[in-house]
């Protein structure tokens, strides 16, 4: 049996048709070897680039980036690679996948290999050009997919506020904060006056156009870091950081004031709604998130014994008993 020795010809043939960019630049960086890839998705013949440096042939490339590439493959005398995640590309090729795909250019992993001269010594690199387009769709959608589950696992279809379970998860972690450190922290608990009447007398599809409306009343009169959620039916909670009693109550007058003032367009007319709303600052002598929830529905409570519309805060109710 004889050893198998590819000639110079077979080894050329096979690297035009693999379906790969094969390049090799000398420590010069000038193009020694340009395969059928190269050429058909630079648009530039192997006569065209052969002997010329690479970053004249293509300005566009990230020079320090690369060239910082190849020296380090030159001094260490190892491969070195690079994925699409970390830089979607070296060269500007075009793909040929739906518009859909939101991607401008061809995705592609490098890999770069030190190739020796008889003496063993590195005297040019081959990079190696992997078109990874497809994977990096796939990797995108899949990502973007699992923020929309991790997104609809947290969020009130309805409403787009967290759900009761998210943002009660959120209220824990601020009022261990709030324990911990001593940082104020206020709760909102509100709901909808005589939601039942406008259930009945628009139907679902008018109640639903109402809690959509608060929604966005509540979104508008928030800072970024405050946590607002949809805690059951017609009932909404707020968690203010940072933000003592005082501070909350502006801000809960402020919706009670906008939903009043803003009636909900639907169908032919309009629905008018209010809020009765309860203010309850943290205070050490709550022993969980249960008890400083409990003391705000307390004063949404008394804001609906007192004759609904209103704001009734925590210290108020407090005093009295």
């Amino acid at each position: 049996m004889t050893d198998f020795a590819p000639s110079k010809e077979l080894l050329e043939f096979i690297v035009d048709r693999v379906n790969v960019g094969v390049f090799i630049v000398n420590e010069a960086q000038e193009i020694q070897l340009w395969n059928n890839f190269m050429s058909t998705n630079s648009g530039l013949n192997p006569e065209d680039v052969i002997g010329k440096n690479l970053f004249d042939c293509f300005p566009d490339l990230p020079k320090r980036w690369f060239a910082k590439k190849l020296s380090s493959v030159f001094m260490l005398k190892n491969f070195a690679f690079t994925s699409w995640e970390q830089r979607p590309h070296l060269f500007g090729f075009s793909h040929n996948r739906p518009v859909t795909s939101g991607l401008e250019y061809m995705c592609q992993d490098l890999t770069l290999m030190p190739v020796k001269d008889e003496d063993g010594e590195v005297n040019s690199v081959c990079v190696v050009v992997f078109d990874v387009t497809d994977t990096a769709i796939y990797q995108t959608m899949h990502k973007a997919a699992m923020t929309k589950l991790e997104m609809v696992s947290r969020v009130d279809g309805l409403t787009q506020l967290y759900n009761r379970s998210h943002w009660q998860s959120r209220l824990n972690e601020e009022f261990s904060r709030a324990a911990r450190y001593g940082s104020p922290l206020t709760l909102i608990m509100f709901d909808l006056d005589h939601f039942k009447l406008t259930n009945d007398t628009h139907g679902h599809l008018g109640g639903d156009a109402v809690l959509v409306q608060v929604a966005r009343i509540i979104r508008e009169s928030l800072r970024e870091n405050d946590i607002a959620g949809r805690y059951g039916g017609e009932e909404f909670g707020v968690v203010l950081v940072n933000t003592d009693e005082e501070g909350a109550m502006v801000v809960a007058e402020r919706i009670r004031a906008t939903i009043a003032s803003t009636p909900v367009p639907f169908s032919d007319g309009e629905i008018s709604t209010s809020a009765s709303l309860g203010v309850a600052q943290f205070e050490p002598k709550f022993s969980d998130v249960e008890a400083m929830i409990a003391a705000a529905d307390d004063c949404l409570y008394h804001a609906k014994e007192r004759g609904r519309n209103q704001v009734v805060p925590y210290s108020s109710v407090d005093d009295a008993e």
